[in-house]
């Protein structure tokens, strides 16, 4: 059977999921950090798998990696706004790592992906 949705994406799965680790951990790790700076985290996070549904949605692969290369960049947001936070004494070094890790293999698959849709079209 062929692709069902963006749902079934497992690289929208990992960001969706990394999306509400964020949220925990602003909610715990981050809750003295900058109202600003915090919901900025969010945001970003929340973006990396939105923008992956969106254009896992659309019509055609030029229009879907549009919106790959939009989570992309919102990944690269993410990862500098944590950098910040953990150089700013409100996230510990070890949460920072591991984020730092998930993060940039996050950006690598959705690279991946992006490759992927450029080189061959949907089924």
């Amino acid at each position: 059977m062929g692709h069902k949705g963006f749902k079934d994406l497992a690289v929208w799965q990992k960001a969706k999921d990394l999306a509400v680790s964020i949220y925990r951990i602003s909610n715990s790790e981050m809750k003295s950090v900058d109202f600003g700076l915090r919901d900025q985290v969010r945001r970003s996070a929340v973006s990396v798998a939105s923008n992956l549904a969106e254009g896992d949605e659309r019509d055609t692969d030029k229009e879907s990696v549009r919106y790959f290369f939009i989570a992309k960049g919102s990944v690269a947001e993410l990862r500098t706004q944590l950098q910040i936070a953990h150089e700013s004494g409100y996230l510990n070094g070890t949460m920072y790592e591991t984020l730092e890790k998930e993060y940039s293999t996050l950006g690598k698959r959705i690279g991946k992906l992006i490759q992927a849709r450029r080189t061959s079209p949907r089924l």
